[in-house]
């Protein structure tokens, strides 16, 4: 049989039971004729903020991450059969340093960092104006590397919490880069993928000066015992969960970690290790941390209870977590559609690893559907029971129409 015939049959047999004919209903947007061009699925936008820690610990952190972004980039590009159009920009973990050293309270700011991104070197390391980096950058990789190497002179009290919240909201989100902000850099349609690099565990609050006051004694780890000082990880979770882009849309925001969690099952559990220097607080199964990771395994968790989103700094190599990473970043679970006149005729085809293929609509609650607005396309969002997976060959949307 013809295949614009079988569909339009198929079509008819959807609504049967009907009266009239869709297409003759009130405000339908439902086309009169067969359409022989197919929605176009819109190019994947992702703006992904890596988070690094440049406290004085971070050297061989920072280079086994540039090392390791040729495996990265080539992941997040193969693209699920979906273009890809990635940014990327780099902020530190240094926003306050609030200390009790030489007999007396020292609070120190950071207002060249504290959530702002953070200058792409040229060759020679000098700082250039650019503050963010595009996928069809010809020099991106060189570029990626430099500016991950955000160097070791920043706070020993880590937030990347609060240097995220600073980032992605007025007035540092709005404000033009040549202004110092980060203006420009979050797109609308566009999700937002954080990725932290840390060693220590997370100190962060919205309070200036914080409540916890860091000492010269390293065998407590005080961003721990003092977390009820702190902001809650939750509040700054609602805080993530509820952005929207220039147009009123929810963002959609994921999260990954490289932290001071376990090596081996991604807990976080506090040990004291003695070492030549004194007595300092660790991760259990995680011998180059500086804390236990309660919090950074938290944030992670809140995002996604798998904990795919989590591995350890402690790792040799972090090859492997990287892929992940990009993995995370280009399986989105929801795609832009455009030439998609009604939710109803939609059909979505997903071939799995294994050559099957999966149909999910909206009729059978496989998809849920945003409609077109002023300035924005269609969105189709994936179910858990057609949820798009990693290993995924092929993904079509095809039109069904009515005679």
């Amino acid at each position: 049989m013809h295949p614009i015939r079988s569909s339009a049959l198929l079509a008819v047999a959807l609504w049967g039971v009907a009266c009239t004919s869709p297409v003759e209903e009130p405000g339908s947007t439902l086309p009169g004729q067969c359409q022989v061009d197919a929605p176009l699925i819109s190019a994947q936008k992702t703006d992904l903020l890596f988070v690094i820690d440049n406290s004085g610990s971070m050297a061989e952190e920072q280079q086994a991450i540039a090392t390791e972004l040729p495996a990265f980039l080539d992941e997040l590009q193969r693209g699920n059969d979906v273009e890809q159009d990635f940014r990327v920009g780099v902020i530190t973990t240094s926003v306050y340093l609030n200390a009790f050293y030489d007999n007396r309270e020292q609070f120190t700011e950071f207002p060249d960092q504290a959530g702002r991104l953070q200058p792409i070197p040229d060759e020679l390391g000098r700082p250039t104006a650019e503050r963010y980096l595009d996928e069809g950058d010809p020099d991106l990789l060189a570029k990626f590397r430099r500016l991950v190497k955000v160097g070791t002179s920043g706070s020993g009290q880590e937030t990347p919490f609060e240097a995220v919240r600073l980032a992605v909201t007025p007035p540092l989100s709005t404000r033009p880069v040549g202004e110092g902000g980060n203006g420009g850099f979050l797109r609308d349609g566009a999700r937002l993928l954080v990725v932290v690099v840390s060693d220590e565990e997370d100190c962060s609050t919205t309070e200036r000066p914080p409540r916890v006051l860091l000492t010269e004694d390293t065998s407590v780890d005080l961003c721990s015992e003092q977390a009820d000082r702190l902001t809650p990880v939750q509040e700054y979770v609602r805080l993530f969960r509820n952005l929207d882009d220039g147009r009123g849309s929810a963002r959609e925001v994921l999260w990954a970690t490289i932290g001071p969690v376990a090596l081996g099952d991604k807990r976080a559990e506090a040990v004291q290790d003695r070492t030549p220097q004194g007595t300092v607080v660790r991760n259990v199964d995680c011998p180059t941390s500086y804390g236990p990771g309660f919090r950074q395994r938290e944030m992670a968790e809140r995002f996604d209870s798998g904990l795919k989103n989590l591995d350890s700094v402690c790792r040799a190599s972090f090859r492997e977590t990287l892929v992940s990473i990009a993995t995370l970043a280009r399986t989105s679970q929801s795609i832009e559609v455009v030439n998609l006149p009604d939710a109803r005729l939609a059909q979505v085809l997903v071939t799995r690893e294994d050559g099957t293929v999966q149909t999910c609509s909206v009729a059978g609650r496989d998809l849920t559907y945003e409609p077109a607005a002023e300035g924005r396309a269609a969105r189709l969002y994936f179910q858990s029971s057609c949820e798009r997976r990693p290993t995924d060959k092929k993904l079509e949307v095809k039109l069904l129409c009515a005679n």
